[in-house]
């Protein structure tokens, strides 16, 4: 009896601690091939901290005129600094807020606080910026959707990032055992600018990984759904790609590109977000 008593507690701890994690956790281990890292520095240049995240100008930008200006959020502090640091006449605003996406998507409830970011970012360092591109990696790509969903912040912008982020929760509730039924509300913005895209009006990148949440829609079925409305099919491949990654499907049509890459690990979403210096190339 007290092997059964000890049994069902082990149990009734077990679906509790389910029942509270937001996601199912990913391997936090990878060892199939190598996971390289960029080096954490600090180039030079100015800082500026605003009403929301800090303003890195690299020291190379000269000119006060046409500055391009990236907004990245989720990336931490150091690694969206040294991406743009090898870019030229770009500087980036960072915005690290913490874990799920409504996170980084309530900071933008007020559709008046991006262009006054742009505003504050322009005064504080006495630049005039010229082109304004967003990026997000994982959670952070809440944000990009909320930016993004107020026309006038949408015209302003002119490339959009979005690093393995592209999430939607399922409409009947856990998923399978068969293809699963996704919410499509947070999506249509993506099927915009996807089309503005295509039409060579905007530049979007989207980048999925293999990792399957289960509470909520992973990115591969995200852009399962965002291509087939699209009407586009994703071109299977097997090459390498940045930092060692490996790249199982690609999409380029106008100016839009969807990268598929392998792995459902943590180091594999990690490496996506390491590439970003790689992506910006890409970008621009």
């Amino acid at each position: 009896m007290a092997t059964t008593s000890r049994i069902l507690v082990l149990l009734f701890l077990t679906s509790t601690l389910m029942a509270q994690m937001p996601q199912n956790p990913s391997p936090m281990v990878e060892h199939t091939r190598e996971h390289p890292r960029l080096t954490k520095e600090m180039p030079p240049g100015l800082r500026v901290g605003l009403g929301l995240g800090t303003l890195f100008v690299p020291e190379r930008v000269k000119n006060t005129q046409g500055v391009r200006l990236l907004f990245f959020f989720h990336g931490g502090d150091w690694l969206p600094e040294v991406a743009v640091a090898r870019r030229r006449k770009m500087a980036v605003v960072s915005v690290q807020a913490g874990p799920g996406s409504s996170t980084y998507a309530n900071l933008f409830a007020d559709p008046m606080r991006f262009p006054k970011l742009i505003a504050e970012a322009q005064s504080k360092s006495g630049l005039k910026f010229g082109e304004v591109d967003l990026g997000g990696w994982s959670a952070g790509c809440g944000a990009l959707r909320e930016i993004l969903k107020d026309p006038p912040s949408y015209k302003r912008v002119s490339r959009v990032l979005c690093i393995d982020g592209v999430h939607t929760g399922y409409v009947n509730g856990p998923p399978g055992p068969t293809e699963s039924q996704i919410q499509t509300d947070n999506l249509q913005i993506w099927l915009q600018i996807g089309r503005d895209a295509i039409a060579g009006k905007k530049r979007l990148i989207i980048t999925h990984s293999e990792i399957f949440p289960g509470t909520f829609a992973s990115t591969t079925e995200t852009a399962d759904y965002l291509l087939r409305e699209w009407g586009v099919k994703p071109h299977p491949v097997v090459k390498w790609g940045p930092i060692k990654t490996q790249i199982l499907s690609e999409v380029k049509r106008g100016r839009l590109l969807v990268i598929g890459f392998a792995g459902n690990s943590a180091p594999d979403h990690v490496d996506e977000l390491h590439s970003l210096p790689e992506y910006l190339k890409w970008l621009l």
